[in-house]
């Protein structure tokens, strides 16, 4: 299958050619999740391993939740980017957003407003709470440059140039990998520090090398001519606007439910962080959190990667939707399936305390609450394609709910396990997490279903 400029379905979609474009964007995300277990390896192994894991666990959920407002920005450019009109308003969208989320760690990072959050609201002790300062200084070029990167690689994937996405987060790993063990050796940063500033070193050199790649899909896109109005018919942003006249008022009608969705979900993180700090076994619970889940998000990263897959091949009258969902399927079964083998076996140990650095007691909790996490590739890889199905059809309002639910019920399954029956914390906080991931799937399955009739109506 050869896939055109403008990323179309083709009339005939094999798992032949949805691996061939979706494994430089899976490569790209699974290299992305093998930071975690690395820069979490290196914190171990540093002076006050359980403070420095434990701290720097905690910068990484508030660095992941600043970049809630860019974080789709791949997938908007993915759909909404046709020519120099439709690339430059969303250019323009995409940079205030990242000076958004700039200006939202400049005011964690007020003294006063640190104090407040960290101490105060999440109880953290005042050790932890002094190396996650510092580390969230080194986190400040991350919200803009993700930001960055991102909507350019939207424009490559749109482009078909999905190999090009891959050989940035090659050089990222490279960047990361040598900025991590140069702080380690040369200086004398605090753990937490040592891998915030890893990371955004890998991700400030993957925003650069995005950008030096994309040159020609950039110049391919600035020459693609504009229809006129007469040539289109006008219709609102849900009814698939034609990209090349929407507003920014209509950009952002578009883009603000994927926002609100990651800015909704990525507070989980956060928000189990605080809940694990007030159950039982805090510190423990914390210090293993970012070893845990970045094992988990080895696995679960594939199964994001095919969301960006699916709206590029769905087809505008959904000919790619039985072969994707097929695909997901077998995808979803074979990652669990993995990650239970390891979970379930002697290699959980020889992955936390050979591999990832724990000592054995801190690996006693961090094995039960793998084995915990071992369904959530699957389903991880289903609301995947459940989410590329809504945003390729233009209607991303039901991802905002889905997410909301899910939310609201990691808290209410913690509140239950973690402080009703006095669950170790990480286990908790997966047990939770693993029941809002099925809910959110339950509830966008007629949401599927609605959005792919309406659309078969509009087009015939």
């Amino acid at each position: 299958m050869s896939i055109d400029r403008s990323v179309t379905a083709p009339k005939s979609l094999s798992h032949r050619d949805i691996s061939v474009f979706w494994a430089p964007l899976a490569a790209t995300w699974f290299m992305m999740a093998a930071e975690g277990p690395f820069i979490a390896a290196i914190v171990a192994r540093l002076p006050n391993p359980t403070l420095g894991l434990a701290a720097y666990g905690v910068a990484v959920a508030f660095a992941v939740l600043v970049e809630a407002p860019v974080i789709m920005l791949l997938s908007a450019a993915t759909a909404l980017v046709e020519d120099r009109v439709s690339y430059r308003r969303l250019r323009m969208f995409a940079n205030g957003l990242n000076a958004f989320a700039t200006s939202l760690l400049l005011i964690v990072l007020i003294p006063t407003v640190h104090q407040t959050v960290l101490v105060n609201l999440l109880g953290l002790p005042q050790d932890v709470a002094r190396l996650t300062y510092g580390a969230l200084w080194c986190f400040l070029p991350w919200p803009a440059a993700i930001g960055y990167r991102r909507f350019l690689q939207g424009v490559l994937i749109r482009s078909g140039q999905t190999r090009l996405v891959a050989y940035g987060t090659v050089i990222r790993l490279l960047a990361m990998s040598l900025a991590a063990m140069s702080f380690a050796a040369f200086t004398e940063l605090p753990g937490a520090s040592v891998g915030a500033a890893a990371l955004s070193a890998g991700v400030v050199t993957e925003a650069l090398a995005a950008r030096w790649m994309a040159r020609s899909a950039i110049a391919e896109v600035l020459v693609a001519v504009t229809p006129t109005p007469s040539e289109e018919t006008v219709t609102t942003v849900a009814s698939s606007v034609p990209t090349s006249v929407l507003s920014y008022r209509e950009i952002g009608a578009f883009y603000y439910p994927l926002a609100l969705t990651s800015l909704i979900g990525l507070t989980i993180q956060p928000m189990l962080t605080f809940f694990m700090g007030r159950a039982t076994s805090p510190v423990e619970s914390l210090a293993v959190f970012p070893v845990v889940h970045s094992l988990g998000f080895l696995f679960r990263a594939v199964g994001l990667s095919f969301q960006d897959a699916v709206i590029a091949l769905l087809g505008k009258r959904q000919e790619g939707y039985a072969e994707l969902s097929s695909f997901a399927l077998r995808l979803g079964l074979i990652m669990s399936g993995i990650l239970a083998t390891i979970a379930f076996t002697p290699l959980s140990s020889v992955w936390f305390e050979t591999i990832s650095g724990l000592s054995p007691e801190l690996a006693d909790f961090a094995i039960p609450a793998i084995r915990v996490l071992s369904p959530v590739p699957f389903l991880g890889v289903w609301i995947s394609l459940q989410r590329g199905v809504l945003v390729k059809n233009r209607t991303t309002g039901p991802i905002t709910m889905a997410t909301s639910a899910e939310v609201l019920t990691v808290a209410i399954v913690f509140s239950i396990v973690g402080w009703g029956f006095g669950w170790v914390g990480v286990t908790a906080a997966f047990t939770a997490f693993f029941c809002g991931r099925g809910i959110s799937n339950l509830y966008l399955i007629p949401k599927i279903r609605r959005a792919t009739d309406n659309n078969l109506q509009r087009t015939t």
